[in-house]
């Protein structure tokens, strides 16, 4: 008879699945939402003008970013990194070298065409720096095989990805308390991934998971994360 599961434990695995959850169903949407029709349709109509006039940009953007939410849960799971390391390692190389490098980057480009003023400029140009940042000492400590700062800053890029989530969360939200669009987008682009960062950093610091495939176990921990 398996012994009773600890309440952290418990709460970390429905944490996961809720997570899990909410990228999948986002990533889904944002496919089905923006891989048809116009893209002025599905979007407020002061944003219409900056996403009907750069539909390359903004459709690598989000398909890439659909992409990093799609795998980025699974890059997390220790029973696959375990029983299937290899396939961790190509999941992590998509993750990392499509959807974040290819959507920070067209993210970084659209930026500069967002709405909210400057205040939504710098808000979503800061994001797809971190974003990019994150990823960039994610793949370079996993090439230095320093796995335990891998993790960490998996874990702070992930947050940053998580930001397409947490977006279209705050904007129904700013919508049903009736604040004005003007008002609340250029709050939203900063909102949608500080406090994912904050949480990602304190996750990283206070936790320390095994790492059961051999290599990983292994090898020694060159740079701190």
């Amino acid at each position: 008879m398996h012994a009773r599961q600890s309440v952290p434990t418990v709460m970390r695995r429905a944490s996961f699945i809720i997570l899990t959850v909410l990228s999948l169903g986002v990533a889904g949407y944002a496919w089905i939402a923006y891989g048809f029709g116009q893209l002025g349709d599905r979007v407020h109509p002061d944003m219409r003008p900056a996403f009907e006039a750069n539909p390359f940009a903004i459709r690598t953007h989000i398909f890439a970013s659909s992409l990093a939410l799609l795998l980025g849960p699974f890059q997390f799971s220790t029973r696959l990194r375990a029983r299937n390391p290899e396939l961790h390692r190509w999941m992590g190389r998509a993750y990392l070298g499509l959807g974040v490098l290819v959507g920070g980057g067209a993210g970084l480009y659209m930026s500069l065409h967002a709405y909210g003023g400057v205040a939504g400029k710098l808000g979503f140009g800061s994001l797809a720096l971190a974003w990019l940042y994150t990823g960039a000492r994610a793949f370079n400590s996993a090439r230095n095989r320093a796995f335990e700062a891998h993790r960490r800053w998996m874990i702070r890029n992930f947050a940053l990805s998580f930001a397409a989530v947490t977006l279209r969360l705050y904007v129904p939200s700013a919508f049903a308390l009736r604040i004005p669009h003007e008002a609340a987008y250029p709050f939203i682009a900063w909102a949608c991934w500080l406090p994912n960062l904050a949480l990602a950093e304190w996750i990283a610091r206070t936790t320390r998971h095994p790492l059961r495939d051999r290599n990983a176990s292994s090898a020694p921990q060159r740079t701190p994360g």
